[in-house]
């Protein structure tokens, strides 16, 4: 199905455009008229898929992270979080709950997190070329709640 709209995004992996990110998303998505919560688990995903990008492909530079959104006639939305970062050697493994490469602080949880605010969530990675996170969230909107 093709989308009825379409924005394109792109960013440096800073922590500081995180908010910037989820904020952008969100106020796209809210040509759907999404509930509160719909907008939060939208709001959610995105943060630890930008994040993500932040901590992981890029561990110790600056990349770029492109995020493009796409709204469905149907009322889907899907966010598409990308970079050309380090990739994931196994994503599997990767998407386990408490999987991390750096250990410390990091949870693990941040595909976890992805999936539970998600209707679904597609990972595609090739190492050393980088890694798309595809967010999909059907939009049932204040007239369906």
């Amino acid at each position: 199905m093709k989308p009825t709209q379409s924005m394109k995004l792109e960013i440096e992996s800073r922590s500081v455009n995180e908010s910037f990110a989820r904020a952008a998303v969100s106020a796209f998505a809210a040509q759907l008229d999404p509930t509160l919560e719909e907008l939060s688990d939208l709001r959610t995903a995105v943060s630890e898929a930008v994040t993500n990008c932040i901590v992981h492909a890029y561990r110790d530079s600056v990349g770029k992270i492109y995020i493009t959104a796409c709204v469905y006639p149907d009322g889907m939305f899907s966010v598409k979080i990308r970079d050309k970062g380090c990739g994931i050697a196994d994503v599997p493994q990767a998407m386990q709950p408490l999987f991390t490469t750096l250990g410390g602080e990091r949870a693990g949880l941040g595909f976890a997190v992805m999936e539970s605010f998600s209707d679904k969530v597609r990972v595609r990675s090739v190492p050393d070329k980088g890694t798309a996170v595809t967010l999909y969230k059907r939009i049932r909107g204040k007239a369906d709640a």
